[in-house]
């Protein structure tokens, strides 16, 4: 339905304009000032416009320009073709035109299949031309991936796929956090722990990244119990920094084994990246811009020999960028890190996906950015989002008490798998535990991804799980019910009939509301993209799921094929067409479509 929102929008700002002039005003209309609506009730129209926006323009009431609107519109060949225009109060509402809207919109699903939601009303992608960088995960090496990252890798990864369907061209790298004073805990650990008796993950028969996560855990204990480990941490941090060659074989030993783990846990949940970047290797560029900048007066140095910057001018107080002891904290390496990055891939815009407990650090990072000379400081973006926690309460890694990110998914996976046994469906869905793993994932993403990213949330994993209402499962379920439709069709010799003989008969109310509702994935598609926020897909696959379990309830397709087989056939284009747009959807946020559930 998007191609006739913009069509109806195009027709009425010709019309207002020919009021315009007809009264003497002189400024143009613009089609960005008007917004298409969907009315509140299905009897008032499929769509709305109202004309509040003009009352100043025309010095007269919305319902008088509205009127006079609607009468210009049915006097109007070309806008009677497009549907059937009526001022309702202040409103121009039209009732569309049925036969032609539900043609371009089932022809252009059939048409663009894979890629339908990733072009305009124009034909054209909104987000053409424009280079897109986005950084999300940077996982810290001292602990594997846990609840909070897998809310930063479903975000990071579903709107980099967003944005890459509405035609940007986006490359995703990853910051390894490698180095620092809580790297040097695990190792401290380490040392104390397990080096005598020399321990490695595959001798303990644990995944890598959680063994040294079990000694970050650990070191916490111990330095509640020795008032001296903190300060060992830190002259460890030094140690590194100088290049002792020992420290450096056990940090290189200890990243190996985190990376490899946390990258198994990438893999098994569908993220990936085009580059990682290394703190290890940026930190350095950025203590050497801090250093130019204290040498060309943009910073200034304390009497311990620490550098600061002063941010009155963003109205807030200084911030330390490098030790006293001259070693980097976090900000120093951002530094760095953006530098290298746009030199590597020049970009018009980078998006960070980062906590909103950050907010702080990147406005700080994009004003010194600014400060150093950087222009494109202007396009560096942080896409904020709110804590993730379960309902047990807030998880703290040095505690212990985080959940981890493959036992959360391992705990999904096998409540789905009892759902599969309960059912009797291990049969039917071929390979169950294959199954219930995409299920735990599609339980997992959506939760996850159904949120605004502005807003806080608790992640309950049995309402996650539910195979009923709006979750993952749910939608999956949907998606394997239009798939077994499918196959009995193809089983029963009935093909769908072309495009033009099915709208003439899909004419039912759920079927044009299907229809609808299919018509305005290209439209969310681009609002998700300008956004960076995918429950605008979450809620739209949802509303497809609903509007087809409607359909699905009211107008039958296979058990008509012998009384009416014209009408089955149209009908199985239009189920046909609900495949392609919930596959598509499912798949712009990390939800795994399924075939037979």
């Amino acid at each position: 339905m998007a191609d006739f929102k913009e069509q109806c929008r195009n027709i009425v700002v010709q019309k207002l304009n020919i009021f315009a002039e007809e009264s003497g005003i002189e400024s143009k209309i613009i089609p960005d000032l008007l917004v298409v609506e969907i009315p509140p009730e299905p009897e008032l129209g499929d769509l709305g416009i109202p004309m509040f926006p003009f009352a100043k323009i025309f010095k007269s009431a919305p319902a008088v320009i509205a009127a006079k609107i609607a009468g210009m519109l049915q006097a109007d060949d070309a806008a009677r073709s497009v549907g059937d225009f009526a001022a309702v109060g202040p409103y121009v509402n039209v009732r569309l035109n049925k036969v032609t809207a539900a043609s371009g919109i089932l022809q252009k699903i059939l048409e663009q299949k894979t890629v339908y939601g990733s072009l305009t009303d124009t034909g054209k992608a909104p987000l053409a031309g424009a280079r897109v960088m986005v950084e999300f995960s940077s996982p810290n090496t001292n602990k594997p991936l846990h609840l909070g990252h897998l809310r930063n890798d479903a975000l990071g990864e579903s709107v980099s796929r967003i944005l890459k369907t509405a035609g940007a061209e986006v490359f995703k790298v990853n910051i390894i956090n490698n180095r620092g004073v809580h790297i040097c805990k695990s190792m401290l650990a380490y040392q104390k722990f397990h080096a005598a008796r020399g321990d490695t993950p595959e001798s303990l028969g644990i995944k890598s990244d959680r063994f040294v996560g079990d000694c970050y855990v650990e070191f916490d204990k111990w330095n509640k119990e020795d008032p001296t480990a903190e300060k060992q941490a830190q002259d460890l941090l030094v140690q590194w920094e100088q290049g002792d060659d020992a420290v450096r074989k056990l940090w290189k030993q200890m990243n190996d084994w985190a990376i490899a783990g946390i990258s198994q846990t990438y893999a098994r949940t569908g993220v990936s990246f085009d580059k990682l970047y290394y703190e290890s290797d940026t930190y350095l560029k950025g203590r050497e811009e801090i250093l130019k900048g204290l040498q060309d007066g943009i910073f200034y140095q304390e009497a311990d020999g620490s550098v600061w910057v002063d941010l009155a001018e963003i109205g807030l107080d200084k911030k330390v960028l490098l030790r006293k002891d001259g070693t980097a904290l976090y900000m120093t390496q951002d530094i760095g890190t953006a530098i290298y990055r746009h030199h590597d891939w020049p970009f018009n815009q980078l998006v960070y996906v980062v906590g909103s407990e950050q907010q702080y650090h990147f406005k700080v990072l994009f004003y010194v950015l600014k400060k150093l000379g950087y222009a494109w400081a202007d396009q560096l973006y942080h896409l904020s989002y709110g804590m993730v926690n379960l309902p047990e309460g807030k998880m703290k890694s040095r505690e212990g008490t985080v959940v981890d990110a493959d036992d959360l998914i391992n705990s999904l996976r096998d409540g789905a798998l009892e759902e599969i046994s309960a059912k009797g469906r291990e049969e039917a869905v071929g390979d169950p535990a294959a199954v219930a793993e995409k299920i735990a994932l599609g339980a997992l993403h959506y939760y996850l991804l159904q949120t605004t990213p502005t807003k806080d949330m608790l992640f309950n994993p049995k309402e996650s799980l539910s195979f009923t209402g709006n979750t993952g499962p749910y939608l999956q379920y949907m998606g394997a019910r239009i798939c077994s439709i499918l196959r009995r069709a193809a089983d029963a010799g009935i093909q769908p009939v072309p495009v033009d003989v099915a709208v003439e008969l899909l004419t039912t109310e759920p079927e044009w509301d299907l229809i609808k509702v299919l018509g305005e994935f290209p439209r969310c598609v681009q609002k998700a993209a300008e956004t960076f926020d995918p429950s605008q897909i979450a809620g739209y696959i949802y509303d497809v799921a609903k509007s087809f379990s409607r359909f699905y309830h009211e107008c039958p397709a296979l058990g008509i094929a012998a009384d009416s087989p014209q009408l089955a056939a149209a009908r199985l284009v239009l189920i046909t067409c609900t495949r392609t747009v919930l596959e598509n959807g499912l798949n712009l946020i990390l939800v795994p479509f399924l075939e037979a559930m």
